[in-house]
Parts: C-alpha cells; sequence; structure tokens
C-alpha cells in the first residue's frame, strides 16, 4: 500500500508542477531567478532591489547568457542586471522549485520503498527507479533552461519528460492497485477499444508536445510584442505553421476520445468513468482553445489548457492499462 500512496503523492505532485510551470512560462517568469542553485546569489530571494547584493551575482555567468541571446555582453553592467530584477517574477519562478521539492522526496522513497512490494515487484522497482532518473534528468534540464536563457527545444524535452514521468507513475499506481478496488472487465471487443485508446494517447502526447512549441512562440511574441496587447497576439500567432497544425490536430482527438466513448459504451462489463472523463476534458480543451484562438490570449487559460492536458495524459493510460487488463484476462486460459 505504501508504494501505491507514495506513488499517488508523486504523481500529484508532478501535476501541480507542470500547472506552476506553465504559471511561469505565461507570466514570463522563466528567468525570475537568473541564478541556480540559488536565486539573485540568496537561498530566499529577495522582495526588494536593495536586498539584492550584486557583489554574489557572477558578471561573467550574465553576459553569457546575453551572448546566447544574441545580447552584446559589454552592455551587461551591474546597473542594467539590478534594473531588470522584477520580484513577482522571481517569487513565481522560486515557488516553481518549491514545488519540485515533494515530487523529488516522493520519487526517492518511491525507488526505496519499491523493493517492499508484494506483486510485480520487478516491474515496480524498474519504473520506480526510471521516475527517479527522470526525476533528477528534469531537474539537471531545469537548470540548463536557467542557464541556457530559455533555449526553445531544451523547454519542450523538459515538458516531455514531464508527460513520461507521468506515464510511469501511473502504471506503478495501477501496479501497486488494491485488487478490491478494481472490478475485472468483460470486454468483448477489447481490441478494437485498445486499438483507439493507443491511437488517442499518442495524438494527444503528440498534441502536448506542438502546444509546447506554441507556448515557445508565445514566449518569443511576448519579448518583441512591447505594447502590443494580448488581445492582439491572436492574429500573430495564427499566423505560424505550428499554431496551425497545433490547432486543427485537436480534432484527431476529439474523434478518437469519441470512439473511446463510443466502444466503451457498446462493450459489455465496461461500465467505467474513464471514457467520460477523457471526452468531457477534450471538449473543455477544445472549448479553452476556441477561448485562445478567437478572443484573447489570457493567461489564466493558457495555464487551465497545460494543467488538464496533463491530467488527461494521466487518465488516458490509466485507461489503457486497464483495457489492456481486460485483454490479458480473456487470453487468460
Amino acid at each position: 500500500m505504501i508504494v501505491n500512496r507514495l506513488a499517488w503523492i508523486a504523481l500529484i505532485s508532478v501535476t501541480i508542477l507542470v500547472l506552476v510551470g506553465a504559471t511561469v512560462r505565461v507570466t514570463g517568469s522563466g528567468l525570475g531567478c537568473p541564478d541556480w542553485p540559488t536565486c539573485w546569489g540568496r537561498l530566499i530571494p529577495p522582495t526588494h532591489v536593495d536586498q539584492i547584493d550584486v557583489d554574489k551575482l557572477d558578471l561573467d555567468k550574465f553576459k553569457r547568457h546575453a551572448a546566447r541571446k544574441g545580447i552584446d555582453p559589454d552592455s551587461i553592467t551591474r546597473e542594467t542586471i539590478l534594473d531588470s530584477f522584477d520580484p513577482v517574477h522571481t517569487w513565481i519562478e522560486f515557488i516553481n522549485r518549491l514545488t519540485s521539492l515533494p515530487l523529488g522526496l516522493a520519487s526517492l522513497l518511491l525507488a526505496l520503498f519499491s523493493f517492499t512490494a508484494k506483486k510485480h515487484k520487478g516491474w515496480i522497482i524498474l519504473l520506480a527507479w526510471l521516475s527517479l532518473i527522470d526525476v533528477l534528468f528534469n531537474a539537471i534540464m531545469g537548470a540548463i533552461v536557467v542557464r541556457s536563457g530559455l533555449q526553445p527545444g531544451i523547454i519542450t524535452l523538459h515538458m516531455a519528460l514531464a508527460f513520461l514521468l507521468i506515464t510511469l507513475l501511473v502504471t506503478i499506481i495501477w501496479l501497486s492497485r488494491p485488487d478490491a478496488g478494481y472490478r475485472k472487465l468483460g470486454a468483448k471487443d477489447w481490441r478494437t477499444l485498445m486499438t483507439v485508446s493507443l491511437l488517442f494517447f499518442s495524438c494527444l502526447f503528440a498534441e502536448g508536445l506542438l502546444g509546447s512549441q506554441v507556448r515557445e512562440q508565445t514566449d518569443e511574441l511576448a519579448k518583441a510584442a512591447g505594447e502590443l496587447n494580448r488581445e492582439e497576439w491572436i492574429g500573430e500567432l495564427g499566423s505560424t505553421i505550428i499554431y496551425k497544425v497545433h490547432r486543427s490536430f485537436s480534432w484527431t482527438l476529439l474523434i478518437t476520445s469519441g470512439l473511446i466513448l463510443w466502444f466503451s459504451r457498446r462493450t459489455d462489463g465496461l461500465r467505467v468513468v474513464e471514457p467520460k472523463l477523457i471526452f468531457g476534458m477534450v471538449v473543455a480543451m477544445m472549448l479553452m482553445g476556441i477561448v485562445l484562438a478567437h478572443i484573447a490570449v489570457f493567461q489564466v487559460v493558457q495555464v487551465l489548457h497545460v494543467g488538464t492536458t496533463a491530467v488527461l495524459l494521466a487518465v488516458t493510460w490509466h485507461w489503457i492499462l486497464r483495457v489492456g487488463s481486460t485483454g490479458r484476462q480473456r487470453r487468460t486460459p
């Protein structure tokens, strides 16, 4: 039971981290803490520029960051560094770092306690340690994101690793579940249902990465927009190929999630909630997409859009494991 609970804690933690990370992105707070692991040279970040000790900051590091972003390093001085301080951005990024602590602790404990698993022990040990490696590698990637000046490709990889971690943790939750808590399913058309579900999951994973690319373009637009209102960003984003593909590709999610709901209702023994949740969240995401595409690029809608993707990914993978388990039951003599 402790393995199951630790996996749940880690899954909830990574979902919260995705939400907070999305908040960092949409508010442009990714460089609110320009150094790592400290923040403005302090363990507890400052709330006012007067609290910053410039002598503790690595001026050469700031110049290297500027050079990677195409800025003249000679233009970086102590004064310009202090001028870039924004307490709101700083604390948003610092909270993002703090939310990673519960995930790291839960992942470490999960890896250690995985040896106490009573069923599927080998798989649980493997998946738990892979989860810990994923968390550690993503933490390193987080530091690289800061040091690289928010390079787009690294940010997308950062998100992909978070998605992978969600699937690993959900698998551990499924393998360590109490048998009495899950009804055995007698699916007749499980092969078709599994095929449609895997297709939906693949589309969802790809759509999530495309969405990360769109958010990268939003970041660049935020830098270049100047006085341009967020309501006016739609025209700028709509002209990009990535945005058009992301918007059109969402229809595959609606169609495949609808097929999951349809086939699950036609299948005996599948009176479960996942197909309804999957279809409902897809509809909610499309409605949020309509708001972003036709009204304005609201920050809160962007955050909810990313958070819903993470939850949907977890629910879908749990559903696939359930359907797969049904297929194994049917093949067992």
